[in-house]
């Protein structure tokens, strides 16, 4: 498998797809939901870029990103910071909290 072309620096806006861990209903209940959005608002504040929208469905989520101020959307990695927050919201669920 080639690796895709990828244009940064364009202005364009870039679509995100992560499933949570062995695509489990994580984020099933509103308080996960509403964690996994403080994540994100922190990770777009501290990145400088723009959610353009977001569906957050039980065991995935779809983001539409603009580009950071600086850098490009791989250094902001927003896939990898969502991972970690499932990651948590899957602690939070083995423990039994909701």
């Amino acid at each position: 498998m080639t690796n895709p072309h990828r244009c940064y620096g364009q202005g364009y806006l870039h679509f995100i797809t992560t499933s949570c861990y062995q695509r489990r209903p994580l984020l099933e209940s509103a308080s996960r939901r509403d964690l996994f959005l403080e994540v994100l608002e922190h990770v777009r504040r501290r990145c400088h870029f723009v959610v353009v929208g977001y569906v957050v469905m039980p065991e995935h989520i779809h983001l539409l990103l603009s580009e950071p101020e600086r850098g490009n959307p791989s250094s902001v990695d927003a896939g990898r910071q969502t991972r970690l927050c499932s990651a948590h919201i899957g602690k939070a669920a083995v423990r039994g909290c909701h």
